[in-house]
């Protein structure tokens, strides 16, 4: 209230001109407040027909707010822009921040809402051949975006193929080791690593060399493995891999199907 006497005050009794004064010495506090420690916030998505799907993060400074509609309104916005900006590939430059975010739009949150607030990071991705790309959010914490691949877009938009999609989503949320689809995807360089460090270990000195060898290789296949989401245990039956799956739901459907890729962000971690 006072606020706004002092807003008719400055401009005279002109309400127009008194809710322009409001609106910029509230964009004003949101900009010193872009100083201070965004810790909190929340992963959403968005999917487009099945076909591009979005997976951002945006912080802001409490769980108190993150949970809010106001803020989840805001991250289901800034998804959904996204998306309708193919030509976007980064958070914000001089070239595309208004075309990504908006950054008045987040501004005049950020007076509405009294925290400051910071779009962190976010993933985009197009449905490269037939199929669907899916997501699954758990808690606004962890979030996945991922593609499956099937021959025909007929099988794409059926009932079985779109529930292996989701459930292959949880499945990446529920595994947090997993970085790669199969253990094809696994660098070389990773692979040499993980052998010289086994190699090196005390209780394998005493073996003899071709003895050592075997040891190695099952004990790095066994860690690609765990690396690996197709050699996960599936959550919804843990006598079942994940690939187990996939091939049942081949047979069940007659196409060949493959699990193409698959991006998951965890709130507040390291990304550098």
């Amino acid at each position: 209230m006072m606020d706004c006497k002092k807003a008719l005050s400055e401009t005279g009794g002109d309400i127009i001109k008194a809710i322009e004064f409001l609106r910029t010495k509230g964009l004003a506090s949101a900009e010193k407040k872009a100083s201070r420690t965004t810790a909190e916030g929340r992963i959403g998505s968005y999917i487009h027909d099945s076909r591009i799907g979005i997976l951002i993060e945006v912080n802001c400074e409490t769980d108190f707010v993150s949970r809010g509609e106001i803020f989840k309104e805001l991250v289901d916005d800034l998804a959904m822009q996204v998306a309708a900006c193919p030509q976007v590939q980064v958070v914000a430059t001089e070239d595309v921040a208004e075309a990504v975010v908006s950054k008045d739009w987040i501004k005049q949150t950020i007076a509405t809402i009294g925290e400051n607030m910071k779009v962190k990071r976010f993933k985009s991705s197009r449905l490269a051949a037939e199929g669907r790309i899916g997501s699954y959010i758990h808690d606004s914490r962890i979030g996945v975006l991922i593609e499956v691949n099937c021959e025909t877009d007929f099988v794409g938009r059926g009932e079985i193929f779109k529930e292996l999609v989701d459930d292959l989503a949880m499945q990446v949320v529920a595994c947090p080791q997993v970085q790669f689809v199969s253990t094809e995807d696994v660098p070389k360089s990773i692979v040499e690593k993980e052998k010289e460090l086994e190699m090196q270990r005390e209780d394998l000195q005493s073996k003899p060399e071709n003895i050592r060898e075997k040891i190695v290789d099952g004990r790095i296949s066994k860690r690609l493995g765990e690396l690996a989401l197709l050699e996960q245990p599936f959550i919804k039956d843990d006598k079942l891999l994940v690939k187990d799956l996939v091939k049942q739901t081949v047979a069940s459907l007659g196409e060949n199907i493959k699990v193409r890729r698959f991006v998951r962000f965890t709130l507040g971690e390291d990304t550098d």
